[in-house]
């Protein structure tokens, strides 16, 4: 019967109309071939406002063609729409993920349309989300129509992305590959010397976040002889699959969700995808509860461990834009970082490289003009590189400017030392 009301994607997408706001599922469950389809009427459309956080797949609204018919409105900015968002055809909107569903709920950005990505309907007709709950449950639940591709290869994951196949108006069955990163290839010496850094602050028992990218993954190689640990993070991928089949990620000592990973979203090989496929181990939720300050707070010994782009020497974190270039977002950073805070023996972890490629100092005496604070000087604890391990909870500004210089790369601190003491007077 469901195979009945199969349509073509081309036929799927005459629903959107121009001015519409259309919600694009995320992360590994991007829906690329039904964007190609609606990319293949921007002649006939005009102001289509298309809403998403990080987007994986070759999908290049880039292209000038696209000018006046789509203006890309992005949650969390990711590499393959880096380009538009800093043009005239696209912007970014700051803001806390755990709080974007309100933006859904509460007609901040009432949507016309989502298209998701959803496994194939089980017996009882329930499709699954997939690798993707995190904004994309409330954007199904409030959006008036919802395009939903198909995909035998999209996992079926357990948790809050349940959607009855009779709430979907389109369905559009088509079967692909979903898009892989693999973090671990991005590995060199300085992230592996910072991952050991990082996992020396891992305590037995603790409840893991962990950010996108090579750090977090090379932090986790590093916990093998850890036990009791916990996983509530609102990312997930392939570098837990060791642990939790180790017992070392076990769950144990959590206080919410005890016996099961808890995350908003994935993205990693089909070795994750795979994994996770009706894991009844594996919980994938709302965003909005996954990083809900009051929720990991609950959890003890939260270690939230992110990265970011520059910090200054008071403890202002960068983590979203270069200058005023918009590079990512703030996604669940802030979210986290002050749960962790407040959870019980938590620790909130900045973990950064101490140089860029092009070996300029990431640690710096004032943030670039029209950088974003993500986590503020208020909020930061502990920070990570290559060189060593500083806590600036407690710590007055001369301070902080010291324990940040120690930990620079060896040849930027003498310039580091000059901008202190211009700042300072006092060595």
């Amino acid at each position: 019967m469901e195979h009945e009301r199969n349509i073509s994607a081309e036929e799927a997408v005459k629903i959107i109309k121009s001015g519409n706001r259309v919600f694009i599922h995320g992360s590994a469950a991007t829906p690329v071939h039904i964007l190609e389809a609606l990319q293949k009427r921007h002649a006939e459309l005009n102001n289509v406002e298309l809403v998403s956080i990080s987007t994986l797949g070759k999908i290049n609204f880039n292209d000038p063609v696209y000018k006046g018919s789509f203006f890309i409105n992005s949650l969390f900015v990711s590499e393959n729409n880096r380009s538009v968002i800093n043009s005239d055809r696209g912007d970014y909107v700051p803001i806390f993920l755990s709080e974007i569903p309100k933006l859904f709920k509460e007609n901040i950005l009432p949507l016309d349309v989502a298209i998701v990505q959803v496994s194939s309907p089980d017996a009882h007709g329930y499709c699954s989300l997939g690798t993707s709950v995190d904004i994309a449950r409330t954007a199904v639940d409030m959006a008036p129509h919802v395009i939903a591709q198909i995909n035998s290869r999209m996992p079926r994951t357990h948790g809050q992305g349940f959607i009855h196949i009779s709430k979907i108006n389109s369905l559009v069955w088509h079967d692909t590959e979903l898009p892989e990163v693999d973090y671990s290839s991005r590995s060199n010496d300085t992230i592996i010397q910072i991952g050991k850094n990082v996992a020396s602050l891992v305590e037995d028992g603790a409840t893991l976040q962990l950010g996108i990218g090579a750090i977090p993954d090379q932090v986790l190689k590093n916990l093998v002889n850890h036990k009791f640990l916990g996983l509530h993070t609102e990312m997930l991928s392939d570098g837990v699959i060791p642990l939790i089949e180790k017992g070392i990620i076990d769950n144990s000592r959590k206080k919410l969700n005890i016996g099961k990973s808890v995350t908003g979203f994935m993205a990693g090989t089909r070795k994750l995808y795979d994994f996770v496929n009706d894991n009844p181990a594996i919980r994938v939720m709302d965003i909005s509860y996954v990083n809900d300050t009051s929720i990991i707070r609950k959890n003890p010994k939260v270690t939230a461990i992110n990265s970011a782009i520059e910090i200054d020497l008071t403890g202002q974190v960068c983590a979203d834009s270069m200058g005023t270039y918009q590079y990512s977002g703030i996604g669940g950073q802030m979210d986290f970082i002050r749960g962790a805070s407040l959870s019980e023996g938590g620790k909130p972890i900045i973990a950064l490289p101490s140089v860029t490629s092009k070996g300029l100092s990431r640690i710096v005496p004032f943030l670039k003009e029209g950088a974003g604070v993500v986590t503020t000087r208020g909020h930061v604890h502990w920070v990570v590189t290559e060189y060593g391990i500083v806590n600036l909870f407690g710590k007055n500004l001369k301070q902080r400017g010291k324990e940040l210089i120690r930990i620079a790369h060896p040849d930027h601190r003498e310039f580091l030392e000059k901008a202190f003491y211009d700042r300072f007077k006092s060595k």
